[in-house]
């Protein structure tokens, strides 16, 4: 089978999409830090925000990463189109497996960081949940609190 010009070409959109998302993902945590370093120095004793700010770094690391690989992979699709343009097959084959294991690596990270930021979005809603004294499931099913019911 013959590696054609148009196959890595195939990957362009599909990395050009992933990199705008993996930006618009750090240029929204970048302001997310931005704000809590404020409400920090406004409130030193808000020992919450250090540890939020500790995870969106962890973060921070993590887009940069997935980033990095996007790009290489990027690179890695236009150096395998000159290689299959000069009939460098061989090494064209290699290039776009290079590039295919980045990309993967790419989303891989990205699966990664979206836990990363399910967690905490969780402690988050946990944090609520408990001033609140309520959660989804027992809104949905018409549960109520013991105290509730002996008021």
């Amino acid at each position: 089978m013959e590696l054609s010009i148009t196959t890595p070409a195939l990957l362009f959109p599909a990395i050009s999409l992933l990199m705008l998302a993996y930006t618009n993902r750090f240029l929204a945590l970048a302001s997310l830090i931005r704000n809590l370093h404020d409400k920090y120095k406004k409130d030193p004793n808000q020992k919450h925000i250090v540890e939020q700010i500790r995870n969106l770094r962890t973060r921070i690391r993590l887009i940069r990463s997935m980033q990095a690989l996007g790009v290489m992979s990027f690179l890695f699709c236009v150096v395998c189109m000159y290689c299959i343009f000069r009939n460098w097959s061989e090494a064209s084959y290699v290039i776009f497996a290079i590039s295919i294991v980045a990309f993967m690596a790419s989303l891989l990270i990205s699966l990664f960081e979206i836990s990363l930021s399910t967690k905490a979005l969780e402690l988050e809603l946990s944090d609520l949940e408990k001033e609140t004294k309520t959660n989804f499931f027992t809104d949905f099913l018409g549960v109520r609190d013991n105290r509730d019911l002996h008021q």
